[in-house]
This record gives C-alpha cells, sequence and structure tokens, in this order.
C-alpha cells in the first residue's frame, strides 16, 4: 500500500464550537507518522466549525452557513500548516466540489495537481468549497468527498476518522449488545438507507453516509478503514503496526 487518504470529521475537530487543539495536535503527530511511510491526502471537516467561532451568527440559515465557512477555512489551514510546521511537513489546500469529479477534464486537473503536491512530500488538505457548494452544506458530508478523492486520486485506502468507532450490527448507543464488524466484504442495500444519524451540531453524515462511502469503493475494488478519531490507538496499530485491534476494515475477500 503506497497512497492513503484520511479523513476525519467534525465532531472530532471540535468541541464546544471551537476547534479542539489537542485533538488536532494528535492527528497531526498521527498524519507525520504514516507521513514517513505513505502518501498521504487529509480530507478535513471542520470550516464551518472553525468559523463559527469566529463569527456567531444562526448556523441555521444557508447563507449564514457559506459565510461561516468562507471564515473557517482559512483559520483552519492556518492551524493545520503551524501544526504541520512542527514537522517540518508542507501542507496546501486543496478545495473541492462534486462537480469537479462529473468533469473528466476538471478531475484530471485536480489530480495533476494533487500528484505534483505528492511528489513534492506535500500533504494536501481537502475540502468540499462549502461557500458555493450549497448542496454539500444541506444534504451531504465529507464522508462521500472523500471516497471520490480516494478513487480518482488512485488512493489503496480510505481512512474514516470519526466519533463512529466501527460499524456495529446494531446502535451501540442503545444496545449494550450490539457487535463490531471487524471486516465487511459487502453492505446491504438496506444498509444504506439507515436513516442519517449525525451526532453533532456541525455534522452533516452519519453512519449511513460513511456505509456509502464504504459501498462506492469496495464495488470499485478499493478498501476503507472506519475507526474512531478520538482515540487514535486503534488506527496507529492498524496503519502503523498492520494489527487489527479495532474499527472496521470494508475489503473484499481474495478469491
Amino acid at each position: 500500500m503506497k497512497r492513503i487518504v484520511v479523513k476525519v470529521g467534525s465532531h472530532v475537530l471540535s468541541e464546544q464550537n471551537r476547534l479542539a487543539k489537542d485533538r488536532i495536535d494528535n492527528l497531526v503527530e498521527f498524519l507525520a507518522d504514516l507521513h514517513k511511510i505513505y502518501e498521504v491526502i487529509l480530507v478535513s471537516s471542520g470550516a464551518v466549525a472553525a468559523g463559527y467561532s469566529k463569527l456567531k451568527i444562526d448556523k441555521s440559515k444557508l447563507p449564514n452557513r457559506q459565510a461561516i465557512a468562507s471564515v473557517g477555512q482559512p483559520y483552519l489551514m492556518s492551524v493545520y500548516q503551524k501544526k504541520f510546521n512542527l514537522y517540518e511537513i508542507l501542507s496546501a489546500q486543496v478545495l473541492l466540489t462534486a462537480d469537479d469529479f462529473d468533469s473528466r477534464k476538471r478531475t484530471h486537473h485536480a489530480k495533476c495537481a494533487v500528484n505534483t503536491l505528492l511528489k513534492h512530500k506535500v500533504i494536501p488538505i481537502i475540502n468540499e468549497n462549502d461557500t458555493t457548494a450549497t448542496e454539500e452544506l444541506v444534504f451531504g458530508d465529507n464522508d462521500q468527498l472523500s471516497s471520490r478523492v480516494a478513487y480518482y486520486f488512485d488512493a489503496d485506502m480510505l481512512v474514516v476518522l470519526s466519533d463512529i468507532d466501527g460499524y456495529y450490527d446494531s446502535d451501540p448507543r442503545v444496545d449494550p449488545k450490539a457487535k463490531l464488524y471487524s471486516k465487511v466484504a459487502s453492505i446491504k442495500a438496506e444498509d444504506l438507507q439507515i436513516k442519517c444519524n449525525p451526532n453533532h451540531t456541525f455534522a452533516t453524515g452519519g453512519i449511513t453516509t460513511k456505509l456509502k462511502a464504504a459501498d462506492f469503493l469496495l464495488k470499485r475494488g478499493r478498501q476503507m478503514y472506519m475507526t474512531s478519531g478520538f482515540d487514535l490507538s486503534d488506527a496507529k496499530n492498524f496503519l502503523l503496526g498492520s494489527v487489527q485491534s479495532g474499527g472496521t476494515h470494508f475489503v473484499k475477500e481474495r478469491g
């Protein structure tokens, strides 16, 4: 495995209406370790959460959320850049929309830019262009964006760091007997229709969007690993130690 995409959600990056600096510290330290082994692309949520810490206006109105995101995106990037500088790693901002993957020409140009950054040991930090991508802000999520990034930019695996530490046979928040699926080779159609259940004021996803991302990649011969973004122990064991101590690995069974 050579290239991985790491996606981190808003719930992991923020708390109490501001960025969770300690968790970002831990995330960047982890990415710096991955950077020694893999080509790393980061898909980061958090622009709205970051912006709201600076511009506290009504988030329920779409134009306000767009304005908040436009404030938050450069602030979020400045935080990442300062953290990566501690490890002498250069990072770059790449803003994309769903339309960029609907155009073969735009996809090619974006891929060339990302490949050039990776060639020069730069970590691309990708986010949806929330200021103009109105549909994403209302209905979408970075789980879908990250699955497209992983596929179209030739990554071997998508790693989703979330408040959900894996895929269970029932909701572990209400069922103490819920069992974690360690490996998943396919996803049932009915599981892709589960009602969206984001757990955070700034989140737009939930388990359903993550399953849709996994399904998209499984059908195209790619892998996804989902685990906790709060405690990175399982992610470190899996990606740095080749040991699965937790989380769910979505991968096709070898014939």
